[in-house]
């Protein structure tokens, strides 16, 4: 059997996500990275297997701008298939006796600092098991040292509440190279990546994904319009999330 070059590349990007996300072990040793997937939400997923009468309601709070909201393209929205609830789904399903509400604080055109601004009032009211923030590709409108500064006040908000927070770096935007280190998306996804290790918090690395798969396919496939991705791409950022929420 002869392999070519493309699948060799095939092979290369499943191995990359498995070792992003992977509960395995090799030789007994696993990265900080890989620990904080696996065990992140561990007292979570305890409360998610409780049965009726004695389980509660887990509220999952996704904060950020138009991609979590659902929009697609020309203003159209399509919601129930966006990541949040695609999320959910994966969730109950993974646990059906658990009471789980997926709930989204995000708002299309939104950057951070306009999101920390209401974050006290419009998130954590919510009482967020678990909060996830996705604003980077809004964010090139701030520049990196304004986000940076709107992340942190918000990570730390929810820290000092009790929440677990879950950073995403962004999705594709066509009209940048997702192969260059050096476009603004790029230097974005770094900052988050670097707010997560600080902060020791959630990432799924979206951006290094659609970065990942692009050797392999055009992301048009995967785009509604070139910054919004359609089910497709949400499908793909969903069960990069769900895999914090695995046994």
């Amino acid at each position: 059997m002869f392999l070519n070059s493309r699948t060799y590349k095939i092979f290369g990007i499943a191995f990359l996500l498995y070792t992003n996300f992977s509960c395995a072990q090799l030789k007994g040793v696993s990265s900080p990275k890989k620990e904080i997937t696996i065990h992140y939400l561990d007292s979570l997923k305890k409360e998610l297997m409780v049965k009726w009468p004695n389980n509660r309601t887990i509220n999952l709070v996704f904060h950020g701008h138009s991609v979590p909201t659902g929009y697609t393209t020309r203003g159209v929205l399509d919601r129930l298939n966006a990541y949040p609830y695609r999320t959910l789904k994966k969730v109950n399903d993974f646990y059906p006796y658990s009471v789980v509400n997926t709930i989204t604080t995000s708002i299309g055109g939104e950057q951070a600092e306009q999101g920390a601004i209401r974050f006290k009032d419009e998130v954590l009211n919510h009482k967020p098991d678990v909060l996830f923030i996705d604003y980077g590709l809004n964010d090139r409108s701030i520049g990196l040292e304004r986000a940076k500064v709107a992340w942190e006040q918000m990570i730390q908000e929810a820290l000092e509440y009790g929440t677990k927070v879950i950073l995403l770096t962004p999705t594709p935007d066509l009209k940048e190279d997702i192969t260059s280190d050096e476009t603004p998306l790029a230097q974005h996804s770094a900052q988050i990546r670097a707010l997560a290790k600080k902060y020791n918090v959630g990432l799924v690395d979206s951006y290094a994904m659609f970065k990942a798969l692009a050797e392999i396919q055009p992301l048009k496939g995967y785009m509604s319009q070139n910054n919004h991705i359609n089910q497709k791409g949400h499908q793909f950022v969903a069960d990069a999330i769900f895999e914090y929420f695995k046994l």
